[in-house]
């Protein structure tokens, strides 16, 4: 317990320990590795998905960091596990969660007003319906900007990492990854709509229904953009409410700040955690339901990752593997 409050932390060198190799930019083993990871990628996102320029955009970056130097190739080794993330994420659109089971949505919907109802007009509503009846436009802004932090942050944090602590930097990312197995397990076990889909749709399955940026619309028509419409309608899963897993990202964050004992990241991702708390019940993008039971998804992958992924060999050393590539 110790050592997951930070205290006799094993300190961790800015600087590899690893016996530094001369940088080699292209070898054979190298380009046919590649050719063939850009091969079956492309493959596989035009026959499942579609192509996008923002798939493009993710091979150039990979590609370009790895044959790049050796400090992009350290960077990109850094940021794989985001890019794996993506990758995984993306590829969700071919095979959505409502076709391995039904997907709830009034029960869900009933189950929050059970809870967490509010009495409006002399009518039970969700904190959602009745943050809907609101017209706040500071909230709008500040709520949007809050749900920008979503993955952005924990990678500046992971950017971050990497100048300051790489061990902690392989930490953190083998947390991130761990946390979205369990959500995406989750998702597809218990399909769920999030409030938007209720208030636009009522509760008729639909399940070519496009994204939606519902109450973040209110930022983007603020500052006359279409910021959120781009990102939602291209949308993974619609039905994947539960857990919010913009709610558990910044718990790993708190919690990597705490056992790391930095103090002034502490304080900003506790401000951002509550914040797109805040948000995704304020926007609808999520019940109350979904947001608790994403915090409790991130303090399990915390909780997992120091008591049971750090204490098994295997893995342990992998990391240390990695942590010396860096």
């Amino acid at each position: 317990m110790d050592y997951i409050c930070g205290r006799n932390r094993p300190h961790t060198p800015m600087e590899s320990t690893a016996p530094q190799t001369e940088f080699v930019r292209f070898t054979t083993k190298s380009l046919l590795g590649w050719g063939i990871v850009v091969l079956l990628y492309c493959l596989l996102v035009i026959n499942l998905v579609g192509f996008r320029w923002d798939q493009l955009l993710l091979i150039l970056v990979c590609v370009g960091s790895y044959f790049g130097n050796a400090a992009t190739r350290k960077f990109f080794l850094s940021m794989a596990l985001f890019a794996i993330y993506w990758v995984v994420f993306d590829s969700m659109k071919a095979y959505p969660n409502y076709l391995f089971r039904d997907v709830n949505i009034e029960q869900l919907y009933l189950f929050e007003k059970s809870l967490f109802g509010l009495d409006l007009g002399g009518k039970t509503v969700t904190l959602n319906e009745y943050f809907n009846s609101l017209s706040i436009p500071f909230l709008d802004v500040l709520c949007g900007l809050f749900y920008l932090c979503w993955v952005p942050v924990p990678m500046l944090f992971t950017g971050y990492l990497y100048w300051k602590d790489k061990r902690y930097l392989v930490y953190f990312a083998s947390c991130f990854i761990l946390l979205n197995i369990l959500g995406f397990s989750i998702w597809y076990l218990y399909p769920a709509a999030p409030p938007w889909y209720v208030a636009e749709h009522g509760f008729v399955e639909k399940f070519a229904v496009p994204g939606s940026s519902a109450g973040l619309a209110k930022f983007d028509q603020f500052f006359g953009i279409s910021l959120f419409a781009g990102i939602y309608e291209k949308s993974s899963n619609v039905f994947a409410a539960i857990p919010s897993l913009h709610s558990a990202y910044p718990v790993l964050l708190v919690g990597f700040a705490w056992i790391l004992k930095w103090r002034r990241a502490l304080i900003g991702f506790s401000t951002i955690m509550l914040g797109i708390w805040f948000a995704a019940i304020y926007t609808s993008h999520h019940y109350t339901v979904d947001v608790i039971l994403g915090a409790f998804c991130g303090l399990t992958a915390l909780l997992l990752f120091w008591k049971l992924v750090l204490k098994w060999g295997p893995l342990k050393r992998a990391m240390d593997r990695y942590v010396k590539l860096l």
